[in-house]
């Protein structure tokens, strides 16, 4: 049963974490949905795929926060290129303003558990 707990948990964590660290990736740049995969497997635990990424590129764009160019490639087809919108910037920022607030919060209530 602990077993379950902890894998729906984490489950439920890296989906909170997907959208946030998307944005973060696409900050500053644009990237193809495979190369947004790509900058995020580095994260330990965080579990990505092109299939994971690509329903939330959609819903990120609904929302307004990103946009897409489409370019051609050498190495194929043209590829669909995401990157921030104004709003989106916006709402980063604000994202990661709270992020910070929360993790400052969350590691010194586990670094007053420790001690």
């Amino acid at each position: 049963m602990n077993e379950r707990f902890f894998d729906n948990w984490s489950t439920q964590l890296r989906k909170g974490m997907l959208e946030f660290c998307i944005l973060n990736a696409i900050r500053g740049t644009s990237l193809y949905g495979y190369d947004i995969a790509r900058t995020l497997r580095g994260i330990e635990g965080l579990v990505i795929s092109e299939g994971t990424i690509y329903p939330i590129l959609s819903r990120l764009k609904r929302e307004g926060l990103v946009g897409t160019t489409l370019r051609e490639s050498s190495e194929g087809p043209a590829r669909k290129y995401y990157e921030l919108t104004a709003n989106g910037e916006l709402m980063l920022n604000k994202m990661n303003t709270y992020w910070l607030v929360i993790k400052e919060g969350t590691d010194a209530v586990i670094k007053e558990r420790k001690e």
